[in-house]
């Protein structure tokens, strides 16, 4: 099925050209979304090649093209090595993780991403999962949104957001986006205010999916699954995500420091491409405005 505008891959010309190494190889698109990235390589594979594809948001499934060589597991991509051992599959040839909210999630009013219009406060890409982004912004302490705020969203008002969003929710629940919108606009330095809501929302959505744990998870998994010679291509949004992927392509881990053997060879097992991150073009820029804070990085496992 060819979805309607479900998602615009950002440098998809990039990311084909950085995943494949064996055109009859397996490979894993860790966030299917609209296909696109699938679609696109699945396009230039050979017959016998295998493309495993993950996405945990069921809507996802309405965009599975018909080919045999194709399998789509509606899962968290922090489990891909269960599944793929479930699937007999040891070794990959590549990864792709394009870690981009999809359009259709954003356009989606009623899933509470969006800073445009007015929603339910959800922001759950699986909706079976319990937590919610009304019960982050009505249960947790002002220390919690402090935290949550300072870290995830890196803005300035952190504390200010956090004392109003308890102020209140002591007079009603906060339910709705737009209540949100409110309260945050009011404590707002920022002369770009869709700018710092965007923030806020980036923040509540990152806690309510666990997405920094997942994608750790991912990194740590990938380097093991990936043959020698095998490529790991991530692309990032914001800065919390393209540190994680920089330090561990880098160093092997999150922290980013470099640790050595005796005859001073690094303890890793990926090696960044040079020339990393990359960045969407001029022409991309004008024709996707959502790919303007796209990261790509790419590395090989030695």
């Amino acid at each position: 099925m060819m979805p309607s505008p479900y998602h615009v891959p950002v440098m998809l010309r990039e990311c084909i050209e950085a995943w494949v190494t064996d055109e009859n190889g397996v490979y894993v698109d860790a966030t299917f979304g609209g296909g696109g990235h699938s679609r696109e390589v699945l396009s230039i594979l050979g017959k016998s090649a295998r493309l495993i594809a993950f996405d945990r948001d069921p809507a996802a499934a309405e965009n599975v093209p018909d080919d045999p060589r194709f399998r789509l597991i509606q899962a968290n991509f922090s489990l891909i090595s269960n599944h793929l051992r479930f699937l007999g599959i040891e070794h990959i040839d590549g990864l792709l993780a394009d870690l981009g909210v999809s359009s259709h999630q954003l356009d989606n009013t009623e899933r509470g991403f969006s800073i445009r219009g007015d929603a339910p406060l959800d922001m759950r890409m699986d909706r079976s999962i319990k937590l919610k982004a009304s019960t982050v912004v009505n249960s947790y302490s002002r220390e919690q949104l402090e935290q949550l705020f300072r870290n995830y969203a890196e803005i300035r008002e952190w504390r200010a957001l956090a004392a109003a969003i308890v102020a209140e929710r002591q007079q009603k629940a906060i339910k709705r986006t737009a209540e949100l919108i409110r309260i945050g606009e009011g404590v707002c330095r920022d002369p770009k205010r869709n700018r710092f809501m965007a923030k806020v929302f980036q923040a509540i959505r990152i806690e309510v999916n666990a997405e920094l744990e997942a994608l750790k998870e991912l990194l740590q998994q990938a380097a093991a699954l990936l043959k020698p010679g095998g490529r790991l291509v991530v692309m990032s949004y914001h800065s919390l995500e393209d540190r994680l992927v920089k330090n561990f392509m880098r160093s092997g881990n999150f922290s980013g420091q470099i640790e050595k053997d005796f005859f001073g060879k690094p303890l890793r097992s990926l090696k960044p491409l040079p020339g990393m991150p990359i960045s969407p073009s001029e022409e991309e820029l004008k024709e996707n405005s959502r790919s303007r804070s796209a990261k790509l990085r790419i590395a090989i496992r030695e």
